[in-house]
């Protein structure tokens, strides 16, 4: 994985696209879940809150994130991309399908099905520990 997100920050920042591998991943997340609040990438990523609120507010303040108030609950602010993080989102994605194409190359769709599943497996076992 160290050497998967090292490539993919590499090729990013030749592309002028100064993203951290966080930073990609917070984008990522508010690319799935439009309106998500502070909180839910916090509950999704197993972040601080704190953490989550520094992060999203940087990212404000350099144009990649919209927030806007809950029309139902003013207090609640509902985050979503700025077009040019839409636009860098889509730049990140093509980087992430072709490095995935690079490093499964060589795999057959049987040893990606079974790489997949144990990959799954390794998962639940993490999470079933709590």
């Amino acid at each position: 994985m160290h050497a998967l997100r090292s490539r993919q920050h590499a090729a990013l920042t030749k592309e002028g696209i100064g993203l951290t591998p966080l930073e990609g991943r917070v984008l990522g997340f508010f690319a799935r879940h439009p309106g998500a609040t502070q909180r839910d990438l916090a509950d999704h990523s197993g972040r601080d809150k704190g953490q989550v609120a520094r992060l999203v507010r940087g990212m404000h303040e350099r144009g990649l994130l919209d927030l806007t108030a809950d029309p139902a609950d003013g207090r609640v602010t509902r985050v979503h991309l700025s077009a040019q993080a839409q636009g860098m989102q889509q730049t990140v994605l093509r980087h992430r399908k072709r490095l995935a194409q690079v490093a499964l190359q060589d795999i057959d769709a049987d040893q990606r099905r079974l790489l997949l599943e144990q990959l799954q497996r390794i998962r639940q076992n993490i999470e079933a520990q709590g």
